[in-house]
């Protein structure tokens, strides 16, 4: 898919392992980056500011659940759609509750979706770990990232995003509407497999077209 102008203001909510991940690698890049938290001043990650939830949504014209996904609809109807309406929303979060997945029927993204309905809601990165997520480099080649969203100008707004992490264009692929977030969450599985196959958390897949179909991925 292509990839569209690329906003410079991303508010992050949250301030663990992959949104201090995401942050230095946007803030690299050129962009303003702040990190929301419930304890706002509290700690710097990452050499981010840190500010509140609240604050950091609206400093963002793209916001990132970079929250917990059990937790993710709790925290994000706490801050209001007054906040989130009109905006982008960056999804990479997975819920885990025990062994399986805490939305087992639906995605974490069709939840977030139908809360705000005047949200347009992105999932992407969840196949990844956060280092990868940020540094696609650090693999012998990127592989394949899948987008899922209702908003087809949303979408080119997070691929730019994406670009600027690295993400070549080639490698994205849009899946369709926010419904098939659930192939991409329920992917957690295999990826947990597969990281103790490894030993590694940090590998992605490629998806492989037949010969007749080979060229750029739309």
């Amino acid at each position: 898919m292509s990839t569209g102008l690329s906003p410079k203001r991303v508010g992050i909510i949250g301030t663990g392992n992959v949104a201090g991940a995401l942050g230095a690698a946007w803030r690299a890049s050129g962009h303003d980056v702040v990190l929301g938290s419930r304890e706002p001043g509290r700690r710097s990650v990452a050499g981010l500011p840190v500010v509140g939830q609240a604050a950091a949504a609206a400093h963002g014209e793209v916001i990132v659940n970079a929250t917990p996904g059990t937790e993710s609809p709790a925290l994000l109807q706490a801050l209001g759609p007054a906040v989130l309406d009109g905006k982008v929303l960056l999804d990479p979060a997975v819920g885990f509750e025990g062994d399986g997945l805490a939305h087992p029927g639906r995605s974490l993204g069709e939840i977030l979706q139908e809360a705000f309905p005047r949200t347009a809601v992105v999932k992407t990165l969840c196949t990844v770990t956060a280092s990868v997520m940020a540094d696609p480099g650090r693999l012998d080649e990127p592989g394949t990232l899948f987008l899922s969203g209702d908003d087809p100008g949303a979408k080119r707004i997070v691929a730019g995003l994406l670009g600027g992490l690295g993400w070549p264009e080639g490698s994205l692929l849009d899946l369709g509407g926010i419904a098939t977030a659930r192939g991409q969450e329920h992917f957690a599985l295999l990826f947990l497999g597969v990281a103790g196959a490894l030993g590694t958390h940090e590998f992605n897949v490629r998806v492989v077209p037949p010969v007749a179909a080979r060229g750029t991925v739309e």
